[in-house]
C-alpha cells in the first residue's frame, strides 16, 4: 500500500497507536491476554467498521482504507490480529446474508455492541482442504444440529458471534466436492456450554487461538447464510478479504523492520563508528525496503481489484505470498542490525519477529499459493 494513500486515516491510527507502546503489548504477551484495551479504542475510533455501509452505521469505504489502517497499526508495532476479523468476517454476512440478518446484526457489529470475530473454517483432519471438512448440520425442523471439531480458530472466546462452515450434504452425495457446504451464523453467548466447548491453544504467539467442539449444537435455520448447500462459494470472498488485510499487516510489519533497522544501524556504534556505514549492514536493510515496496504495490493492485468488484483471487494470493516473505526477510535482517538486543523483549523486535512468521504459513501456505498460481494463472494441470 503506497504510503501516501489514505493520509488523514493513517495519522488517526498512528496516534490511537501512540497510546499503546511496546509496554502494553509486552504485558500482554508475557501473559497471553487478549488487548481488550486496544480493540475497544479502535472500535470507538470506527476503523473496525470501516468496510460496513453508512446504513448499517459503519464508513462504507473500500478495502484500500482498510489496508492502510492494519498497515499503520503494524507499523506502528501493534497487533491488529487481535481484530482483524471483525473487519471482513462480516462480509459474509453483508453479501449472502438477508436484509432481515444484515439489519439485525451489522448494525450492533459496527457499533461494538456485538463482536463478529471467529471464523470456524479449517479443521484438524482437513487443513486447507476445506472440501472435506466433517463437522455436519443436519436439519431438524427449524433447527439446524451441528456436531464436529474446528482448530486454529482465532479470538473465539472474544466473540459473540462466529461464520462456521459446516456440510449439510455428504461430501460423497455431491456432484461437485465444494457443493454442499453451508454458512451458520453461531451466537457464541449460547453456543458455549450448550454443546460447543472451547479450548485454548497455546502456541508460540499471543494469538488467542482455539479448538472448537460441537456436541449436538442447536442453531436456529434462521441463521442459514444464503442458500443451504452454497456455503463454500460465500467463504471464498471473505478469503480473499482476509489474504489482502492480512497482506497490509505484513507490508506494516516489514517497514516496522525496516524503520527499527535503519534507526539503529544509525545509532549503534562499535569499532569508532555507526555500523550502517558498513555496506554488509546497510545493503540487507536496503534490500529488504525494495522487496517491501513491491510487495507494497501488489496488495494495491489486489484490494483495488477487490472493491472493483472484479476477480482477484490470484491476485490476493500473491499480494499476501509476497508480503509475508518480504515482511518475514526484513524481521530477519533487523534481528541481525540488533545483534543480541534484537532477542531483548524490551525492543519489541523478538515479539515482531513471531508474530510476522505466521503468515507464511497461515491463513494459507506459501505452497497453496504457488498451487493455485500453477492452475489458475499458467493452465498447470492440477497436482492434487
Amino acid at each position: 500500500m503506497s504510503e501516501a494513500s489514505f493520509p488523514e486515516i493513517r495519522d488517526s491510527v498512528r496516534r490511537l497507536c501512540a497510546d499503546f507502546p511496546g509496554s502494553y503489548w509486552q504485558a500482554k504477551d508475557r501473559e497471553r491476554a487478549y488487548p481488550t484495551e486496544f480493540v475497544r479504542t479502535l472500535t470507538e475510533a470506527g476503523f473496525l467498521s470501516v468496510l460496513i455501509p453508512e446504513q448499517y452505521g459503519g464508513s462504507g469505504l473500500g478495502l484500500g482504507a482498510a489496508t492502510a489502517i492494519l498497515e499503520e497499526i503494524h507499523r506502528s508495532g501493534c497487533n491488529g490480529g487481535a481484530c482483524h476479523a471483525q473487519m471482513y468476517v462480516m462480509g459474509t454476512v453483508l453479501k449472502h446474508g438477508s436484509d432481515a440478518q444484515k439489519e439485525q446484526y451489522l448494525p450492533a457489529v459496527a457499533n461494538g455492541e456485538l463482536r463478529l470475530q471467529a471464523f470456524g473454517v479449517t479443521e484438524p483432519t482437513s487443513g486447507t482442504d476445506t472440501s472435506r471438512i466433517r463437522t455436519f448440520a443436519r436439519k431438524e425442523g427449524d433447527e439446524y444440529v451441528v456436531s464436529g471439531q474446528k482448530i486454529w480458530i482465532s479470538r473465539a472466546e472474544h466473540s459473540d458471534l462466529m461464520v462456521v462452515l459446516v456440510r449439510t450434504t455428504p461430501r460423497e452425495d455431491c456432484a461437485k466436492s465444494s457443493d454442499g457446504m453451508s454458512v451458520l451464523l453461531v451466537d457464541m453467548r449460547e453456543a458455549v456450554g450448550n454443546g460447543l466447548t472451547i479450548r485454548p491453544i497455546r502456541t508460540m504467539l499471543n494469538h488467542a487461538t482455539t479448538e472448537l467442539f460441537f456436541d449436538e449444537l442447536r442453531v436456529p435455520a434462521a441463521n442459514l447464510i444464503g442458500e443451504e448447500g452454497m456455503g463454500f462459494r460465500y467463504i471464498l470472498s471473505g478469503m480473499n478479504a482476509e489474504r489482502i488485510l492480512i497482506a497490509s499487516e505484513c507490508i506494516g510489519d516489514g517497514r516496522f523492520f525496516i524503520d527499527r533497522a535503519s534507526a539503529y544501524a544509525s545509532e549503534r556504534q562499535v569499532f569508532g563508528r555507526a555500523i550502517g556505514e558498513n555496506q554488509g549492514v546497510q545493503f540487507p536493510i536496503a534490500r529488504a525496503y525494495v522487496q517491501v515496496s513491491a510487495a507494497a504495490l501488489m496488495v494495491d493492485k489486489a484490494a483495488a481489484l477487490f472493491d472493483a468488484g472484479e476477480a482477484c483471487g490470484t491476485e490476493a494470493n500473491m499480494a499476501k505470498m509476497l508480503a509475508s516473505e518480504a515482511s518475514w526477510y526484513a524481521a530477519d535482517q533487523c534481528l541481525q542490525t540488533h545483534g543480541g538486543f534484537g532477542f531483548a523483549e524490551e525492543y519489541d523486535i523478538e515479539r515482531k519477529f513471531r508474530e510476522t512468521r505466521l503468515y507464511q504459513t497461515a491463513p494459507i501456505s506459501t505452497n497453496l499459493i504457488l498451487s493455485h498460481v500453477a492452475t489458475h494463472a499458467l493452465g498447470l494441470p492440477k497436482s492434487f
